[in-house]
Order: structure tokens, then sequence, then C-alpha cells
């Protein structure tokens, strides 16, 4: 971590960014910004009748995001390293898949004025999964919550967004793993493998997968 101050673990869901995010910012002592989607009080309505709550749980979750973004260019937020699991820029990923054509255009130029600007991370850790792996983790991740089932097709749309938005992004260095084979939660192996090239990373974009 020497030579990185702000590392972001981003993934659709169902890739462990989180777990991920939350290891590394304990292995490198560092502190860790996550997102609180418990305090988005629309999420779980959002999840049962999405075109009814879009606009709101996109609203709710953009004030966590202008929040944090204040904090770091002019708070105390960057002072010292630390890891987040969330993008800024994928803001504009959910809002242009869960809003209409009318909601997105607002909500577009409510962006304008609440998130001008945020930091660009030194390292973006894209993380990948198959369509069986998440819909595992997924019902796995079911089985010991409350909330409700997402709605129909929305997790594939959301990782089809994530890969045509990696595929084009350049805005910080991306290291891009894939996770089908791999436990970077609680397999030390797999951890220490990933830390050894996010350390030899050179260039803008490098790729760590795991073969059987």
């Amino acid at each position: 971590m020497t030579q990185l101050r702000y590392v972001v673990v981003e993934g659709p869901i169902g890739a462990g960014k989180s777990q991920l995010a939350r290891r590394l910012a304990d292995y490198w002592s560092v502190r860790l910004l996550a997102e609180a989607p418990e305090q988005n009080p629309f999420l779980e309505r959002f999840y049962r009748h999405p075109p009814y709550h879009a606009l709101a749980t996109q609203l709710s979750f953009l004030m966590q995001r202008a929040d944090a973004a204040h904090g770091m260019l002019h708070g105390d937020l960057l002072a010292a390293p630390l890891v987040s699991d969330f993008l800024f820029d994928k803001d504009e990923l959910f809002a242009s898949k869960t809003l209409d054509a009318d909601e997105l255009a607002i909500y577009r130029r409510i962006v304008q004025r609440f998130l001008p600007e945020y930091p660009v991370p030194d390292l973006v850790i894209y993380l990948q999964a198959s369509a069986d792996t998440v819909a595992g983790r997924l019902a796995a991740r079911a089985a010991a919550s409350e909330l409700p089932p997402m709605p129909e097709g929305y997790v594939q749309r959301m990782h089809e967004a994530y890969s045509a938005f990696f595929h084009n992004y350049e805005a910080a260095p991306l290291l891009i793993v894939n996770t089908d084979n791999l436990d970077l939660v609680e397999g030390n192996e797999d951890f220490e493998l990933l830390l050894r090239c996010i350390t030899e990373m050179r260039g803008q974009r490098s790729y760590f997968n795991k073969g059987l």
C-alpha cells in the first residue's frame, strides 16, 4: 500500500467486492470506505416494485456518495490511505439501467449539482464472476437475509452493464480479477496471489485469472 493511497474494489452484485475491500483494508491496516445499502430506506421497496422506487433509491445512494466525495476532497478522508468498495463513476451505470428517460434526465441534472467532482483512485480492482457463480452466491446470501428477491433479469442486466463499462474504463489503473476459481475472502493462498498481482502490476490494465 506504500504506493497506493486510494484503492477501489468494484464488481456487480455477487462478485464479492465488499468482503474483499474489507479484507484488504484489514490487511493493509487502512481505513475502509464502504457503501451502506442498509441505510437506503428505498432499497427494499425498489426490489419489490422497481419502476416506482428506482429514482428515490438512486437519489439516496447519490447523497451517500456526494457526502463521501466531499469528505475526500475537502475533509480528512484522504489524509491517510483507504480502500473503498464503490467507484463514483458507477453512479451513471446504475441510473441508466434503472430510470426511465425523463427520470434519467432529471437525475443527471441533480448529479451535476451534488456530485460535480470526485477523486480518481490509484487502482481499481474489478471482480468478475460467471452467471452460475453469482447465482450460487446470491442464493446463499438470500437464505441468510430477509430482503426480497431481486427483480427478474436485474442481475443479468447489471452484469452486462459492468462488463461494458469496464471494457472502456481508462480513468485509473485497472486490475481485472476473475473470481470463479478464487476464494479471496477466506482463502489465504488466493489472497496472497492477488496481493502479488497488485504489487507486480505495471501499466494501465492487468488481469488475474486462476484456472482449475
